[in-house]
Parts: C-alpha cells; sequence; structure tokens
C-alpha cells in the first residue's frame, strides 16, 4: 500500500502526512498528479512553451538554452540527451493551445477545456476569459506565486463533471482558512489595493464563468475562500528541457577529461543564462495537490518535493531514514532562509504562510534572542519573494 497517510493532527495544526511503513533515505515517498494546475499567465506570455494540460516544457534542451541565453547560435553536445519528443506534440484544432501528447489532449478536454476554450476568440481582448487573464496579469507581476487560471479551471470542472458533488468534496478537502486568515492571504497575493481588486476579479471571474451549481463560490465570502484556497494550497511546479538535459549529462559515463569538458561548458551556460534571463528558467504555474498539501512545514524537513519528470508529477522524496508513524515534514523555506535564525524564519512564515513555526529547531531555539539574523542589514524583511518561489519551483 501507500507508503504514507493523511491524519487529522488538532484544529491548531489541522492535517498532518505520516508514514504508514519504514521509509529509507532517497526513497520515493509517492508520485502524485495534481486535482487541478494551470501554467502561470506571465510565464506563459513570456514565451516559456509548456503543455497546456501537465505543464511539460515543449522545447528542445536546445532551444531552451538559446531562448534563455539570447542566442540562437548555441548548439549544445549530446542532444540524443534531450527527452522533448515534438513528433507527439497535438494543438487543440479549435483554439491552437498545445500538449505534449494525445493523452494530455484529450485529458484536458475531458476535464475542462470545453468549457475554457476559446476558439476563434483566442486573441480577442473583449472576451470575457481575455479580460480576466489581462485583469489578473496587471495585478500580479513575476515572480508570480498563483494564477486566477487555476480557479478558473476548478469551475470549469465542475462545469463538466458529471458527478459535481464529487469534486466540489475533492476540492473541500483542501485546508480552509478563517475570514480572518483568508484576508490576509488575499492581502498577501494582490496587495493595498486587495478590496478594490479582488471585486474587479470577482466580477470578471463571473461574467466569464459564472455556473448556478456554485453559486456560492462566485459571492463575495465563497469567491475569497476560494482564492485564499488556491493562494494557500497552491504548489509551484516547475519544468525545464534543459535541467532534463543536464541530468541526463550527468548520468552518461564519460572518460575523465570528457566529464570535465562538459562540466565546465554546462557551468558556464547557467552563469551567461543567469545574465540573460535572471533566475526565471523553468516554465512555472501551481498545482492543487492532495496528499502534499498535508505536508506540514519544518525547519528541518526529512522530504522534499521536486518534478524530476519534467511535467507536473510532483515526487515526495525522503532526505533521512523515516520510520513507520513519523510525521513526514517538508520545508517551506529554501536553502538560505533556513539557516537564519529562529526569529527570521518565522518573521517569513507568518508573512507568507500564517502560522509560527514549532519543529524541533525552533523549539530548540526558543530562547534565543528575538533579533533577526543582521538586524543591521537594512529591510531585512524584504526577503524576495522570488526566494520563497525558487524552493517551490525547483527541479
Amino acid at each position: 500500500g501507500a507508503a504514507a497517510e493523511s491524519r487529522f493532527i488538532s484544529s491548531a495544526k489541522g492535517k498532518g502526512l505520516f508514514a504508514t511503513k519504514s521509509i529509507r533515505k532517497g526513497e520515493t515517498v509517492f508520485v502524485e498528479r495534481p486535482v487541478v494546475s494551470c501554467q502561470f499567465l506571465w510565464n506563459a506570455l513570456y514565451n516559456y512553451r509548456a503543455c497546456d494540460h501537465c505543464l511539460r516544457a515543449l522545447e528542445t534542451a536546445e532551444e531552451n538554452a538559446q531562448r534563455l541565453l539570447g542566442k540562437s547560435s548555441l548548439v549544445l553536445p549530446h542532444p540524443e540527451q534531450c527527452s522533448i519528443r515534438k513528433d507527439l506534440h497535438q494543438q487543440c484544432p479549435r483554439c491552437q493551445v498545445t500538449y505534449c501528447s494525445a493523452e494530455c489532449r484529450q485529458a484536458a478536454l475531458e476535464q475542462y477545456h470545453q468549457v475554457l476554450c476559446l476558439g476563434p476568440s483566442r486573441d480577442d481582448p473583449t472576451h470575457p476569459l481575455n479580460k480576466l487573464q489581462e485583469a489578473w496579469r496587471n495585478m500580479h507581476y513575476p515572480p508570480e506565486t498563483s494564477s486566477i487560471m487555476l480557479m478558473a479551471r476548478m469551475v470549469a470542472t465542475v462545469k463538466q463533471a458529471k458527478d459535481k458533488e464529487w469534486w466540489i468534496k475533492a476540492f473541500s478537502q483542501f485546508c480552509n482558512k478563517t475570514a480572518n486568515e483568508e484576508e490576509e492571504i488575499v492581502h498577501k497575493l494582490l496587495g493595498d489595493k486587495f478590496k478594490g481588486q479582488l471585486e474587479l476579479l470577482r466580477l470578471l471571474f463571473t461574467e466569464a464563468l459564472y455556473d448556478e451549481h456554485l453559486s456560492r463560490w462566485f459571492t463575495p465570502e465563497g469567491f475569497r475562500s476560494l482564492f485564499a484556497l488556491v493562494g494557500t494550497n497552491g504548489q509551484g511546479i516547475g519544468t525545464s528541457s534543459l535541467s532534463q538535459w543536464v541530468h541526463a549529462c550527468d548520468a552518461l559515463d564519460l572518460p575523465m577529461l570528457q566529464r570535465e569538458d562538459l562540466d565546465t561548458f554546462i557551468d558556464q551556460l547557467y552563469k551567461d543564462i543567469e545574465k540573460e534571463s535572471g533566475e526565471f528558467l523553468n516554465c512555472e504555474g501551481s498545482g492543487l495537490y492532495v496528499l502534499q498539501s498535508c505536508c506540514n512545514h519544518s525547519c528541518i524537513p526529512n522530504a522534499e518535493t521536486s518534478f524530476p519528470e519534467n511535467n507536473f508529477l510532483l515526487h515526495l522524496t525522503a532526505l533521512e531514514d523515516i520510520e513507520a508513524g513519523e510525521e513526514i515534514c517538508i520545508s517551506y523555506l529554501d536553502c538560505c532562509q533556513r539557516e537564519r535564525s529562529r526569529h527570521s524564519r518565522n518573521k517569513i512564515l507568518r508573512e507568507n504562510y500564517l502560522f509560527t513555526c514549532s519543529c524541533p529547531k525552533c523549539l530548540a531555539q526558543a530562547d534565543d534572542p528575538d533579533v533577526t539574523s543582521d538586524e543591521e542589514e537594512e529591510g531585512e524583511g524584504e526577503t524576495d519573494d522570488a526566494e520563497l518561489e525558487d524552493e517551490m519551483t525547483d527541479v
């Protein structure tokens, strides 16, 4: 059976994920497919080409590197290590969005795409769905952390479903927040103008997608809850044909000199790309994962998430040996943030995730003075959201 199951811990902590048998360090605890997922809008606009369903990167590793470098003459060695199969790509015949395979095109059509297909209106700025996306992009610049289209896919899924109650129940099992916490999350995602912006989004969302089965989701309270649900539970997804190619190259058995040359080439490539494109290397989006969303945070995590298959399949991997009955925790902070003082860590966690951590590391440091790692460091609170995001979407 499964190596992990979710259990209710307490009303304060909600659910947690626990090992049902002993798991060895390095083992995959589970591979999970999202209930719903979606690429970020700016990411798609900037030509990060991904399958419209599973987010698999669609460019070859070489095309990917050329675009990120802004240099069309770049040639990658070992092209046979690239996993992209362009011969399998398919488009929706009506609206031309691209899928990595016939299976993904079919899966999207069966779950939500009939409702969301723009057909010939794809480039019509007055179409309600285009108005909604445009409004969202104007509120939510990169680094992106969420997408209004994830909510649109949730609505479309229920609209298309024969068993609507099953889906509504599936979405309701994600962690729900109190009204005050919802306000905070919305505020976090939309900034100071949030009340007006949320109302504008709700009206555009209603115009594009209203459905009487889901009328509650379109009320001010229901829409705010839906928005907060996605803000709280959305897991960043990152895919990259270049990083897949690099992993494949790392695994090649090469003579020593060739190995050194290849490693040097790859290191230099990443340095050059960073100069040109900064930290935005991946196709990025977010998804809702039932099991992963039960994982609580720890500053000394015993597991981590990644997307090694270059699509939306989330792998949870053990970082330590985990005994049966032990709670499985991931870190919501990146490596740099985890090394900071308890006060710094909790400041980030409170601002972004609305809780105070009581993991063993934080409890052990409970008597440390309440100053951040470098209180002198000006603007200490401005931990880059990009860093948080990076942790979410590492591939």
